[in-house]
């Protein structure tokens, strides 16, 4: 990096491979957010993040750590979730999943969310295996159809 250019400011915490690593994970990102005067909207940070964490614990063997990582951008954050399985997640790609979940089920809809809410999700392989992130532009979401 040149020397004119700062590092961007970021936040790297290793988490427990448990449920508990889901309102841990919440908690740091708004933490993060507040302590870095990040300009992206908290609550879809928390929201999305809680996603990526509950599925690196729920399809990961726990045989290897859960990673945060929280990133200051020039046009908003972005964060992600490294886990140790290098197998890729469900589609981030934005196409239409094959079916639609079942309103009644408790599981299905997290990718989805992922891909409406953020600006850019993805994957990525690492040394140890996986990241998982999304980015979310500057400032609040732009209002929906339900708050006009």
């Amino acid at each position: 990096m040149p020397p004119d250019v700062p590092p961007q400011p970021f936040w790297r915490i290793a988490l427990p491979h448990s449920t508990a690593a889901v309102p841990i994970a919440r908690a740091l990102v708004r933490t993060a957010l507040a302590e870095l005067e990040a300009p992206a909207d908290s609550d879809t940070a928390e929201l999305l993040t809680a996603e990526l964490v509950a599925n690196a614990v729920e399809h990961t063997d726990g045989s290897g750590p859960i990673e945060l990582v929280v990133e200051l951008l020039a046009s908003g954050c972005q964060v992600e979730v490294h886990d140790h399985d290098p197998e890729p997640p469900g589609d981030l790609s934005g196409l239409l999943p094959e079916s639609t979940p079942d309103p009644w089920q408790e599981h299905g809809r997290g990718l989805l969310l992922i891909r409406a809410l953020s600006s850019a999700c993805g994957h990525r392989p690492t040394e140890h295996g996986k990241a998982v992130w999304f980015t979310l532009p500057s400032g609040p979401p732009p209002p929906g159809p339900a708050a006009r």
